[in-house]
Order: C-alpha cells, then structure tokens, then sequence
C-alpha cells in the first residue's frame, strides 16, 4: 500500500505520519486500558489488516509508543507492553492513596515540612489575614515504588500546625495517608469541594530528577484549592503528575451539563 509522505491539503489522503498518529492513538489507548492481557501486541500483520493502513504506517505507530516508554520490540515475541498508566478519576474529591490503593502501594516522602510565609497569591487565595503563616508540605509519591508525583501544598495555620506536630510526634504519619484525610482528623471537620485545573508542560530538569524522569518529560501539572464544608479554604496544592504515567479520566453528562467555566478557578 502505497501512502504520501508529506502534508496534503485538506480533503486529500492522509500523509504516513497522520496515518502513524492515528494507528498510535488508538494502540496507546488499549494498552493503557490493558486491552492485552497476555502483554503482547498483535503482530504486525494484523495491525496493518485490522488499521487499513501500510507496514510503514504501522511500524512508525510501534515507534511512536516505544519512544513513549509503552512497549517494546523483542526479537522473537513481537511488540511486548512494558509500560503502564494509572487512572485517576476527575469526578471526586480524593487523594491520591484513596484512588490508586487498589492498583499498588501508594507511598507518600515527606520532602519539607515547615512554616513559611507564603506569597502574596497564595495568601489571598487561603484568605489568609496579612502577615499571617502558612505551612508548607512537599511530598514525592510513589506507586508501586514508581515516583509518580511531586505535590507542594500550602496549608492554612490552622489545619498545618496540628500536622507539623503530629510530623514530629510521628514522622512516619503520612507515609500511608493523605493529607485529605489528616486535614478532616485534625480539624474534625469535613471537606468540601475544590476547584482544579491542569495543564500538559514539559517539566524542568529538577523536576525530572525528583520524578525520576528522563530530561524533558512531561508533567500535568494541577492546581487544586479545597475547602472545608463550611466554604473555608484548607489548602492550596501544585502537582506535578508524571505524563508517561497517569491519566485523568471523567464521565461526562451533557443532558445534566455538569462541569463549568470559572475563571478564577485554580
């Protein structure tokens, strides 16, 4: 099957590397899901069958997903799965522990624990008085053994300084948990909603060394304000999410329109 290799206008046939692309999206997404459970690849030949599509096409998709860490060639096996992503679901308001605890070990390294005075934008968006502290929590998180995400969290006076303690008493106290969980022990309040946003970003070079990625990784990085259940704010985080490693997946409802635009969202 003969396919064009460059840019056509539209309308016309699809180049080779649409053709990849589009062989890739749908092969990333099964292996992602673990579509193979004997983690190897249908073969080349029934890829091209089962796509319409050339072996060039075909082996630039294997490329593509090789190069992304997903699978492998082996001499005498074929395409084998080596990489995988964890799901986390966008419809809740959970840690990372509570979500991933049926897919593997979730472990938590404690990286700084402090009082800071924040900055300006952290402080207006805690609602904190002026001159008033913040706390300061930087975890590594790890699944499985896999560094899977960097979280910098601010944490109000009130719901921080109960942890800082609770961190000297017991430094091991937030290996196993979340701090969603803490914050509702120590306040004896529940939490409420928070509002989030993420964004796809090639991650700086400390970045990739704490994830344990390789230079030029990509991250999602998340801004997530939660407040208590009385409308109070709790703590304002930034995560860095290893890209290669976890998606963010939601079920969506167009007769209910649930989600909206707010602009001053994090």
């Amino acid at each position: 099957m003969n396919e064009p290799t460059s840019a056509n206008a539209p309308g016309g046939s699809p180049c080779r590397a649409d053709r990849a692309r589009t062989v890739a999206n749908v092969l990333r997404g099964q292996v992602l899901r673990g579509a193979f459970p004997t983690g190897v690849l249908p073969d080349e030949r029934a890829l091209i069958a089962e796509f319409g599509t050339s072996r060039n096409s075909v082996r630039e998709a294997l490329t593509l997903l090789s190069d992304e860490g997903l699978v492998e060639r082996r001499r005498g096996v074929g395409t084998v799965v080596v990489g995988r992503a964890y799901e986390h679901p966008l419809g809740g308001l959970a840690g990372l522990a509570e979500v991933l605890c049926a897919q593997g070990a979730v472990v938590n390294e404690v990286r700084e624990a402090r009082t800071v005075q924040p900055p300006y934008s952290v402080a207006r968006r805690l609602e904190l008085p002026e001159g008033s502290h913040a706390v300061y929590l930087e975890r590594l998180r790890r699944v499985n053994g896999m560094a899977l995400s960097l979280d910098c969290t601010y944490l109000l006076p009130e719901v921080g300084d109960p942890l800082l303690a609770l961190l000297r008493d017991a430094p091991n106290s937030l290996r196993d948990r979340d701090v969603f969980a803490l914050i509702e022990a120590v306040t004896g309040r529940p939490l409420g909603t928070a509002k989030i946003s993420v964004q796809a970003m090639v991650a700086d070079p400390a970045t990739c060394a704490v994830l344990e990625m390789p230079p030029g990784g990509a991250v999602l990085a998340v801004e997530r304000l939660t407040r208590l259940a009385d409308g109070r704010p709790a703590d304002l985080e930034f995560l860095h999410l290893r890209g290669d490693s976890l998606t963010l997946h939601a079920t969506l409802d167009r007769a209910t329109g649930t989600g909206t635009s707010d602009p001053d969202s994090v």
